[in-house]
């Protein structure tokens, strides 16, 4: 395992069990997200980089019984968690690294990823390999419940011209990686870039 690797599960190891404490009132966010990526009944779609599950039962929902959830993520102590607030039922969760998934090429409908792209060791490499499991014209969703402005100032940081969810950058960074951005916003109350993947 990488050393970017080693200090990502450090971190969230450590966070995992209050996770969900911390966040209470995400979960309407999370589901409107959802609603985004168009979903239909029997897709198949992988919550990348999961960690609590909290996108897995919106993810189910919009899929329906027919339809495969996954939940992938690379902190065992995170999928404890999911699996202990009972998100398990909603979605199959697998230890995985998202550079090398453990899926078959064009095997997915949809991609959702909360939070994931800052916590990318190599995020055009990893963004292609999202690309690799999703079928031509899948969707990819890039989210996070509060914009870039709102978690810098909760980080106490200030945003830079180098951060890869501007949207200057993020554009270019999925072009080169199979992806096209159709949409893009950037508020208080989410962060949420929509890709397609090209054909």
């Amino acid at each position: 395992m990488s050393d970017d690797h080693t200090h990502v599960q450090e971190f969230f190891a450590v966070r995992a069990a209050g996770w969900d404490d911390r966040f209470p009132d995400d979960g309407p966010v999370y589901a409107a997200a959802v609603a985004e990526l168009g979903l239909r009944e029997g897709d198949r779609v992988l919550d990348a980089g999961c960690g609590t599950g909290r996108a897995l039962p919106p993810l189910r929902d919009a899929v329906g019984p027919s339809g495969v959830v996954l939940g992938a993520d690379l902190t065992p102590a995170m999928l404890e968690a999911a699996a202990g607030a009972g998100r398990d039922r909603a979605g199959q969760l697998l230890v995985a690294d998202v550079a090398r998934l453990p899926l078959r090429t064009e095997s997915l409908h949809a991609v959702f990823a909360a939070g994931l792209i800052a916590h990318l060791p190599d995020p055009a490499e990893n963004l292609r390999e999202l690309a690799r499991v999703v079928r031509p014209g899948g969707i990819l969703a890039l989210f996070h419940p509060i914009g870039r402005a709102a978690l810098a100032a909760r980080q106490g940081r200030q945003i830079t011209a180098d951060d890869l969810r501007a949207e200057a950058r993020l554009g270019p960074l999925l072009s080169a990686s199979g992806w096209r951005m159709t949409s893009y916003a950037d508020e208080d109350a989410r962060f949420l870039a929509l890709a397609v993947r090209r054909l």
